[in-house]
């Protein structure tokens, strides 16, 4: 019989390291809560030794309550020849008072004696020293076993024996990594067998799967790990991290429920696979991959005659599994029916029960394709969605019309530039002329659309952006590229995000800024 499975989620650590992701430490915050929604058992959310953003997080996220995950701080051994509880980067573990501490350690010889510079021996008392002093600190300790692989084809004697110090004393779990990704799936089998043989095989030991991408095989390794009785996976969203980046939760998730009967989340969390999919590349700011298993946009599109007749008669002709299990959605690309199901799931979130004969879905419908194919997503955009939404359906989300504005950014010799903006706006027939400056051209309109707004709206005081994004869509037509603005706001409790699209900077952070003030004072104008 299986073991249960874990999901160890280290987006936040390991999926950082990819190249061309920064995550801020809001950024941080607002992943680790949506991997709380898809129901992920622990979330690393970085290594609080190493530099100032994430000791931060660490600070920010106490002040949260997940559902469900569990979060973790990583970090190493103590150095060598150093007395652990002196050791700053054990200590700053310590300090980020988290319940759950992954610990790494070197399993292979050559790490030792080059990396580390030190002997065998003293590789092993800084395993044991470290993990016996975090133990005791009462927190769960998840010992990471760095090129486990490697290590156990070069002295399979030293990396077992690593293993065995860590679990002598005291790691809850051992996690054997695949760090450099070269291990071949049945090299990986013979490994995890003998690891098995050398602790009695009694299934007394728990254990999991750490697997880098670099021979194309993490999701495979993973699955395979859980075969032989893994009890835990790490991986992160959409396969980020270094080089070839990591094992693709996104992938090996609906694997395990829907290949493997092994169900590490629930069927509702799991239909949120790919709003979280695409959450994260909209915050990491990387274009997603059409093309990835389960959560891509074309994972479950049809175009060719002979497919698409025979899914209009029974959907399991061309798909491995239903598209709704993981939130997707089959696309039709020469039916004006596509997307209709997906509206109306969308719709049933926010409280509102649509037809699906209703006429006005089939207009919305043409509306959401027309702005996606422009360059409009509103995975990390869900205000602008709903405001298209009620606005279709009839109901009057408005709060002024903008008459006209203009934004002077001016720079003289070497100084700082300065940025004015002018805006007129018409607000229940009044109109309300004001300028305002800022530092830049955003948020001095930002600065003017509110001092026009405030006295007759005072709750707009409440609110505020907290990010903003810009993405080129089509980079090969220069600067007259599409641009993609996506801002985030919040008035304290909630948060929502809005976006826009244009060839011009201003015009489509315009569009982004307005949606995010109407949709604020809406829900403040819900509440009261």
């Amino acid at each position: 019989m299986m073991p249960a499975v874990e999901i160890y989620d280290t987006t936040l650590r390991d999926g950082s390291q990819a190249e061309g992701i920064n995550f801020s430490v809001q950024d941080k915050i607002q992943i680790a809560q949506k991997l709380d929604e898809l129901g992920v058992h622990y979330i690393e959310g970085g290594w609080p030794g190493s530099n100032p953003k994430d000791a931060a997080f660490f600070q920010e996220v106490k002040k949260i309550s997940f559902r469900k995950a569990k979060i973790s701080a990583f970090g190493s051994t103590r150095k060598a020849n150093t007395r652990v509880e002196e050791d700053k980067n054990i200590c700053s573990l310590v300090e980020a008072e988290t319940p759950v501490i992954a610990i790494f350690g070197k399993s292979w010889t050559l790490h030792v004696r080059e990396a580390l510079k030190t002997t065998l021996d003293e590789n092993l008392r800084m395993i044991e020293d470290s993990v016996n002093f975090l133990v005791k600190q009462g927190r769960e300790v998840i010992y990471d076993a760095e090129h486990f692989f490697d290590g156990f084809k070069d002295n399979p004697e030293y990396a077992l024996k690593t293993l065995q110090v860590a679990y002598e004393a005291g790691a809850q779990i051992l996690v054997l990594c695949d760090t450099n990704g070269g291990t071949l799936p049945f090299q990986m089998e013979e490994a995890i067998n003998r690891m098995k043989e050398f602790f009695g095989g009694d299934n007394k030991v728990k254990w999991g799967i750490h697997a880098h991408n670099d021979s194309g095989v993490a999701v495979a390794n993973s699955l395979i790990a859980v075969d032989l009785g893994a009890h835990q996976v790490q991986g992160t969203i959409n396969g980020y991290g270094e080089r070839c980046g990591n094992a693709n939760l996104c992938t090996i998730i609906p694997n395990l429920k829907l290949k493997m009967d092994i169900h590490p989340i629930t069927d509702e969390e799991m239909r949120k696979l790919r709003e979280v999919s695409r959450f994260v590349s909209e915050i990491a700011n990387l274009r997603p991959n059409d093309y990835d298993p389960y959560v891509g946009k074309s994972a479950f599109t049809h175009k060719g005659g002979i497919h698409v007749s025979a899914i209009s008669r029974y959907s399991a002709t061309y798909e491995h599994v239903p598209p709704e299990a993981v939130g997707n959605e089959r696309r039709v690309l020469v039916s004006e029916q596509a997307g209709r199901s997906n509206l109306v799931y969308r719709a049933r979130e926010l409280g509102i029960e649509l037809d699906p004969k209703d006429p006005r879905l089939l207009d919305l419908v043409r509306r959401v394709k027309e702005a996606e194919n422009y360059g409009y997503q509103f995975e990390a955009a869900d205000a602008s969605f709903e405001l298209m939404l009620r606005e279709a359906l009839g109901e009057k989300v408005k709060f002024f019309d903008l008459e006209g504005f203009r934004v002077i950014v001016e720079k003289i010799g070497e100084e700082n530039t300065a940025a004015e903006a002018v805006i007129k706006i018409k607000v229940n027939e009044e109109v309300i002329h004001t300028a305002a400056e800022g530092d830049g051209p955003v948020h001095a309109l930002d600065n003017a659309l509110r001092k026009a707004l405030e006295e007759m709206y005072p709750a707009l005081k409440k609110i505020r952006l907290s990010d903003y994004k810009v993405r080129v869509l089509d980079e090969k037509e220069g600067t007259g590229a599409r641009i993609r603005v996506l801002i985030q706001s919040t008035d304290g409790k909630n948060s929502w995000g809005t976006v826009g699209v244009s060839t011009d900077i201003i015009e489509a952070s315009w569009q982004a800024l307005v949606d995010s003030i109407k949709y604020g004072l809406w829900q403040k104008k819900k509440e009261a």
